[in-house]
Protein backbone atom coordinates (compact mmCIF):
# COMPACT_ATOMS: atom_id res chain seq x y z
CA UNK A 1 0.00 0.00 0.00
CA UNK A 2 1.32 3.34 -0.69
CA UNK A 3 1.11 6.59 0.45
CA UNK A 4 0.19 9.65 -0.55
CA UNK A 5 3.14 12.16 0.14
CA UNK A 6 3.47 16.34 -0.45
CA UNK A 7 7.39 17.32 -0.53
CA UNK A 8 7.60 20.76 -1.18
CA UNK A 9 10.56 23.49 -0.85
CA UNK A 10 9.15 26.59 1.12
CA UNK A 11 10.78 30.04 2.41
CA UNK A 12 10.25 30.27 6.22
CA UNK A 13 7.22 32.14 6.18
CA UNK A 14 5.63 29.65 3.57
CA UNK A 15 6.03 30.79 -0.05
CA UNK A 16 6.91 28.05 -2.85
CA UNK A 17 7.85 30.60 -5.51
CA UNK A 18 7.63 34.46 -4.76
CA UNK A 19 4.79 37.49 -6.21
CA UNK A 20 6.57 36.61 -9.85
CA UNK A 21 6.72 32.78 -9.94
CA UNK A 22 10.18 33.49 -9.10
CA UNK A 23 11.74 30.09 -6.83
CA UNK A 24 15.75 30.68 -7.55
CA UNK A 25 15.63 31.18 -3.87
CA UNK A 26 14.92 27.30 -3.44
CA UNK A 27 17.66 26.21 -5.34
CA UNK A 28 19.08 23.69 -2.95
CA UNK A 29 22.50 22.52 -2.26
CA UNK A 30 24.19 19.07 -2.93
CA UNK A 31 23.25 18.19 0.47
CA UNK A 32 19.32 19.31 0.33
CA UNK A 33 19.19 17.68 -2.75
CA UNK A 34 20.34 14.48 -2.07
CA UNK A 35 17.78 14.25 0.99
CA UNK A 36 15.44 15.75 -1.33
CA UNK A 37 16.36 12.21 -3.42
CA UNK A 38 16.63 10.32 -0.97
CA UNK A 39 12.90 10.58 0.40
CA UNK A 40 11.37 10.53 -2.96
CA UNK A 41 13.43 7.14 -4.48
CA UNK A 42 10.52 5.35 -3.38
CA UNK A 43 7.75 6.78 -5.26
CA UNK A 44 5.96 4.59 -8.42
CA UNK A 45 3.76 7.92 -9.62
CA UNK A 46 4.21 11.66 -9.39
CA UNK A 47 0.79 13.40 -9.54
CA UNK A 48 0.79 17.27 -10.87
CA UNK A 49 -0.79 20.22 -11.55
CA UNK A 50 0.04 21.82 -14.95
CA UNK A 51 2.11 24.65 -13.89
CA UNK A 52 4.48 21.98 -11.55
CA UNK A 53 4.36 19.75 -14.67
CA UNK A 54 5.75 22.86 -17.18
CA UNK A 55 8.42 23.27 -14.39
CA UNK A 56 9.11 19.39 -13.99
CA UNK A 57 8.89 18.21 -17.64
CA UNK A 58 12.89 19.15 -18.34
CA UNK A 59 13.76 16.56 -16.61
CA UNK A 60 12.78 13.96 -18.91
CA UNK A 61 15.07 15.87 -21.39
CA UNK A 62 17.78 17.60 -19.32
CA UNK A 63 21.56 15.85 -20.37
CA UNK A 64 23.21 14.30 -17.08
CA UNK A 65 25.72 13.47 -18.62
CA UNK A 66 28.91 15.15 -16.10
CA UNK A 67 26.25 16.57 -13.71
CA UNK A 68 26.70 15.79 -9.85
CA UNK A 69 25.66 12.89 -8.44
CA UNK A 70 22.53 14.56 -6.94
CA UNK A 71 21.05 15.96 -10.04
CA UNK A 72 21.95 12.34 -11.68
CA UNK A 73 19.82 10.94 -9.05
CA UNK A 74 17.24 13.02 -9.57
CA UNK A 75 16.88 12.40 -13.06
CA UNK A 76 16.57 8.37 -12.74
CA UNK A 77 14.05 9.01 -9.97
CA UNK A 78 11.80 11.20 -12.01
CA UNK A 79 12.42 9.12 -15.41
CA UNK A 80 11.22 5.70 -13.42
CA UNK A 81 8.33 6.95 -12.19
CA UNK A 82 5.27 7.59 -13.66
CA UNK A 83 3.24 11.20 -14.05
CA UNK A 84 -0.34 11.98 -13.85
CA UNK A 85 -0.76 15.85 -14.99
CA UNK A 86 -4.20 16.80 -13.82
CA UNK A 87 -5.06 20.22 -16.33
CA UNK A 88 -8.28 21.25 -17.81
CA UNK A 89 -6.43 23.10 -20.46
CA UNK A 90 -3.02 21.38 -21.60
CA UNK A 91 -4.19 19.57 -25.13
CA UNK A 92 -1.84 16.68 -24.61
CA UNK A 93 1.37 15.36 -22.81
CA UNK A 94 4.25 13.89 -24.71
CA UNK A 95 6.73 13.04 -22.00
CA UNK A 96 7.52 9.41 -21.62
CA UNK A 97 5.87 7.62 -18.37
CA UNK A 98 3.18 10.65 -18.69
CA UNK A 99 -0.66 10.78 -19.21
CA UNK A 100 -2.89 13.36 -18.79
CA UNK A 101 -6.41 13.68 -16.31
CA UNK A 102 -8.80 16.57 -16.97
CA UNK A 103 -10.26 16.13 -12.98
CA UNK A 104 -8.67 15.51 -9.82
CA UNK A 105 -11.32 13.13 -8.60
CA UNK A 106 -10.68 12.43 -4.76
CA UNK A 107 -11.86 8.66 -4.64
CA UNK A 108 -10.44 7.76 -8.13
CA UNK A 109 -6.96 9.35 -6.32
CA UNK A 110 -7.32 7.48 -2.40
CA UNK A 111 -8.28 3.82 -4.64
CA UNK A 112 -4.63 4.38 -6.27
CA UNK A 113 -3.38 5.18 -3.64
CA UNK A 114 -4.09 2.54 -1.68
CA UNK A 115 -3.28 -0.02 -4.59
CA UNK A 116 -0.23 1.61 -5.25
CA UNK A 117 2.99 -0.54 -4.50
CA UNK A 118 5.18 2.15 -3.76
CA UNK A 119 4.13 6.03 -2.57
CA UNK A 120 2.85 8.41 -4.56
CA UNK A 121 3.67 12.08 -4.48
CA UNK A 122 1.47 14.80 -5.18
CA UNK A 123 2.64 18.12 -6.46
CA UNK A 124 1.44 21.75 -7.67
CA UNK A 125 -0.07 24.12 -4.76
CA UNK A 126 -3.85 24.00 -6.46
CA UNK A 127 -3.58 20.06 -6.59
CA UNK A 128 -2.34 19.47 -3.27
CA UNK A 129 -4.82 22.01 -1.59
CA UNK A 130 -7.27 19.47 -3.45
CA UNK A 131 -5.62 16.62 -1.49
CA UNK A 132 -5.23 18.52 1.86
CA UNK A 133 -9.07 19.44 1.88
CA UNK A 134 -10.14 15.74 1.00
CA UNK A 135 -7.90 14.78 3.82
CA UNK A 136 -5.83 12.34 1.94
CA UNK A 137 -2.07 13.35 1.85
CA UNK A 138 -0.12 10.77 4.43
CA UNK A 139 3.14 12.52 4.50
CA UNK A 140 4.14 16.08 4.22
CA UNK A 141 7.97 16.52 3.44
CA UNK A 142 9.14 20.21 3.85
CA UNK A 143 12.62 21.62 2.87
CA UNK A 144 12.34 24.95 4.58
CA UNK A 145 14.66 27.99 3.33
CA UNK A 146 16.50 30.40 5.73
CA UNK A 147 14.42 33.52 3.68
CA UNK A 148 11.25 35.51 4.04
CA UNK A 149 9.83 36.27 0.57
CA UNK A 150 6.78 38.41 2.16
CA UNK A 151 3.92 37.34 -0.49
CA UNK A 152 3.24 34.51 -3.45
CA UNK A 153 2.25 30.87 -3.96
CA UNK A 154 1.68 29.48 -0.17
CA UNK A 155 2.46 25.97 0.01
CA UNK A 156 -0.52 24.79 1.79
CA UNK A 157 -4.03 25.97 1.58
CA UNK A 158 -5.67 28.40 3.85
CA UNK A 159 -8.55 26.62 4.87
CA UNK A 160 -7.67 23.19 6.00
CA UNK A 161 -6.96 21.66 9.25
CA UNK A 162 -4.69 18.43 9.54
CA UNK A 163 -3.03 17.60 12.78
CA UNK A 164 0.19 16.18 12.07
CA UNK A 165 3.29 14.09 13.86
CA UNK A 166 7.00 14.97 13.12
CA UNK A 167 8.71 12.18 12.52
CA UNK A 168 12.04 13.25 11.05
CA UNK A 169 14.21 16.36 11.23
CA UNK A 170 17.54 17.50 9.78
CA UNK A 171 19.07 20.49 9.79
CA UNK A 172 21.87 21.21 6.92
CA UNK A 173 24.47 23.24 6.74
CA UNK A 174 23.32 26.09 4.25
CA UNK A 175 20.54 26.94 7.02
CA UNK A 176 17.83 24.73 5.66
CA UNK A 177 15.47 22.58 7.80
CA UNK A 178 13.66 19.32 6.60
CA UNK A 179 10.79 18.10 8.40
CA UNK A 180 8.65 15.31 7.61
CA UNK A 181 5.52 14.66 9.09
CA UNK A 182 3.29 11.75 8.81
CA UNK A 183 -0.93 12.46 9.64
CA UNK A 184 -1.95 11.93 12.85
CA UNK A 185 -4.55 9.31 13.45
CA UNK A 186 -7.07 9.60 15.63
Amino acid sequence: MGRLVYSTLASLDGFIADEDGRFDWAVPSAEVHAAVNARLHGVGTFLLGRRLYEVMRAWDAVDVTGQPAEVVGFARIWRAADKVVYSRTLRSVEEPRTRLERHFEVDGVRRFVAAAGRDVAIGGPDLAAAAFRAAIVDDVVLHVFPVLIGAGTTAFPADVRLDLELVAERRFGDGVVGLEYRRARS
